[in-house]
């Protein structure tokens, strides 16, 4: 199993200038993917709660994933570079298709493009999608996406986006690999049908592992093979707790996950402290007996 970190992007982490050194560092500790989410908008008086509780006061300060990813793609020559999750129902599919061929060229074929339809009302209101749309607009999205990087010309007509026929230039590196979240039944029906990989969350490991097995009940029904499975783990409490967050990710190899990776934006405040924190856990899942 790759053992993966979120890079820099919120609250006190959210300056540009902290993503090449802290990517390059994850990198030298060996690090094997490095994560971009995101938060559109962080509204004061939500329309729909934020899942768990109150929003994170880190929200308030965000960087774009993409301008996160194309830096820290510049900073490394290995690591993975994802999206966990970029939400695509709020962005035209033409420009996302164009940002990310242009960062999976710049850093070597290393794109995970990673997708999910935000739980925030608010946000679709910002950029003016309605809400009901949003699993419609994701499906569409991926087809979009999907004629663009097939060889010239190119065209789609669907409900949400016309492209005529013409040239789409530079195509990614390689085919990039589309990963999606969700944890509805809907959602697992799609992931089967049109994924590559699952972005799931630090469930209980009996929980996960029933998820995954649905999701390649699907991909089955679908004439597709397994789904590759990424763990986003967010690392809010108990922020010493290094032996009991190793445990889990032996948990996670030993069910067949192919990425785990940590956020511990939430749970430090500077730098020094991420790295530190972030350097004992790669520490201790290698050198117990599981090395990624």
């Amino acid at each position: 199993m790759r053992l993966g970190l979120t890079l820099p992007q919120f609250g006190p982490f959210s300056d540009p200038l902290l993503v090449p050194r802290l990517a390059a560092e994850a990198e030298a500790l060996g690090f094997e993917s490095l994560w971009a989410g995101e938060r559109v908008h962080a509204a004061a008086d939500p329309i729909t709660p934020y899942p768990g509780g109150t929003m994170p006061e880190q929200f308030r300060s965000g960087l774009d994933p993409l301008l996160v990813l194309t830096l820290a793609a510049g900073a490394t020559t290995r690591p993975l570079l994802g999206t966990s999750t970029l939400n695509a129902p709020l962005h035209p599919p033409i420009h996302l298709a164009r940002s990310l061929a242009g960062i999976d060229q710049l850093s070597g074929g290393r794109l995970i493009a990673g997708f999910g339809l935000s739980w925030s009302r608010d946000e679709y209101d910002a950029v003016g999608v309605p809400w009901r749309e949003r699993g419609a607009r994701l499906d569409e999205t991926l087809d979009v996406l999907a004629a663009l990087w097939d060889p010239d010309p190119v065209q789609h007509s669907g409900k949400f986006w016309t492209i005529s026929p013409g040239h789409f230039q530079p195509k990614p590196a390689k085919q990039v690999p589309i990963y999606l979240g969700g944890l509805s039944p809907v959602a697992f029906r799609r992931i089967g049908r049109r994924a590559d990989g699952w972005l799931g969350v630090a469930l209980p490991v009996e929980a996960l592992r029933k998820a995954m097995a649905d999701i390649d009940d699907q991909a089955r029904r679908a004439g597709r093979g397994p789904i590759a499975t990424a763990v986003r783990i967010n690392v809010k409490q108990d922020p010493d707790a290094v032996g009991q967050l190793v445990d889990y990710l032996h948990e996670l190899a030993g069910l067949g996950v192919a990425d785990a990776f940590v956020d511990l934006q939430f749970s430090t405040a500077t730098p020094a402290e991420l790295l530190d924190r972030a350097a004992r856990i790669r520490h201790g899942f290698q050198s117990s007996g599981s090395s990624a």
